[in-house]
């Protein structure tokens, strides 16, 4: 839609522009990102006034193939964190090593989106609660940081575990309220392109775990908070999913089904019947129910 003047963008215009990225081979997810980039573009005008709604609202976009997932285990997560802190170089500022670690133990047990952590601001961390209030997200279009809502267009408060505080505090430490937690190497807002060629693919192979994405880190949170415990409700919180439909449909078989204590109930059942039966006790018909 390049040169397209902002009052021409309607929902026809979108939804036309949607179909031609489709059209052209790529992946249902990544016509699902630019658009989501676009309508961050809009809602931005929306909220300056430059346009009375968001045109990109509504738009039927292509489903996006689910591809398997990855989980880390916790020993997994440590040996990626501690990879991605060391010192690329001799004389690297220890500050920003410890910062790469502490990002990857961050998103991997908050399970916040790459975006929202990169937004995240000094004043919506609150150490004492053990909480991290997701506000804002930023992404990148065209080499500008553009920041908006997170993809629900929900805030949510998500748990910090214990032994994450200190590091966070010291992070934190003589930083002023509006400041960004997390920042570029040399101040600014952290860009995930960045992150990902200065670090993180060099940490994922030196751990063994070629081809992880930092969203699969979304993924290992989910897992491991299932795995210590969590229902399904606390995990939709936490990632901040629009619905627990949504949470099981991706992470359904992570959780426990219970069928199997469903089919002994069902057996005792059965077996109760039976002995009454052998035992010349009344047995009482089911009746018929519609579905």
């Amino acid at each position: 839609m390049r040169g397209v003047p902002l009052s021409s963008v309607s929902h026809a215009a979108v939804t036309e522009w949607v179909t031609r990225l489709s059209a052209s081979g790529l992946a249902g997810s990544t016509v699902r990102q630019c658009h989501r980039v676009l309508s961050l573009i809009l809602a931005l005008a929306v909220r300056d006034k430059r346009l009375s709604s968001n045109p990109a609202e509504g738009v039927k976009l292509p489903r996006a193939v689910k591809s398997d997932k990855q989980f880390l285990s916790a020993d997994q997560v440590a040996q990626l964190a501690d990879e991605a802190g060391k010192t690329l170089k001799t004389g690297s500022d220890v500050k920003q090593a410890q910062q790469r670690r502490l990002i990857v133990l961050t998103l991997a047990y908050t399970g916040l989106r790459f975006g929202e952590l990169a937004a995240l601001r000094v004043r919506r961390v609150d150490l004492m609660r053990r909480r991290l209030e997701v506000a804002e997200s930023v992404t990148e279009v065209n080499g500008l940081a553009v920041f908006g809502t997170p993809k629900t267009h929900q805030r949510r408060s998500v748990p910090v575990p214990r032994f994450l505080v200190d590091d966070l505090a010291t992070l934190l430490a003589g930083k002023g309220p509006e400041d960004l937690v997390f920042t570029a190497p040399h101040g600014g807002v952290l860009r995930l392109m960045g992150f990902r060629r200065r670090v993180f693919d060099r940490a994922t192979k030196l751990a063994g775990l070629p081809g992880l994405t930092p969203h699969e880190l979304r993924h290992t949170a989910a897992s491991l908070a299932i795995r210590s415990g969590a229902n399904v409700k606390d995990v939709q919180r936490m990632l901040g999913h629009a619905s627990a439909a949504m949470t099981l449909d991706v992470y359904a078989g992570l959780f426990e089904d219970g069928l199997d204590d469903v089919a002994d109930r069902m057996d005792g059942l059965a077996r109760a019947a039976a002995d009454s039966l052998r035992t010349g006790g009344q047995v009482v018909p089911l009746r018929s129910v519609t579905a």
